[in-house]
């Protein structure tokens, strides 16, 4: 008897957390950031504005600086 109230309590439980999972607020889904690496960057990418800078020539909205070897990828948002 006992063992199956806990079970009915725990079945129970797990229904409502599901059902208010659902019917709760909706998600924004944030948008992925694709990186591709910069062709026109020359030498050892110091500073983020410069990567930035070189990408927008290349037609991308942002840039970073990454890695060890410090080279400069463009961003995007990813479709």
């Amino acid at each position: 008897m006992e063992l199956s109230r806990k079970l009915f309590t725990a079945v129970l439980l797990v229904m409502l957390l599901l059902l208010s999972a659902e019917v709760g607020p909706v998600a924004v889904a944030e948008a992925r950031t694709c990186q591709s690496q910069s062709h026109r960057f020359r030498g050892p990418c110091l500073r983020r504005s410069n990567c930035a800078n070189v990408c927008r020539t290349e037609g991308f909205p942002g840039g970073r600086c990454r890695g060890f070897r410090r080279r400069c990828f463009c961003t995007t948002h990813c479709h």
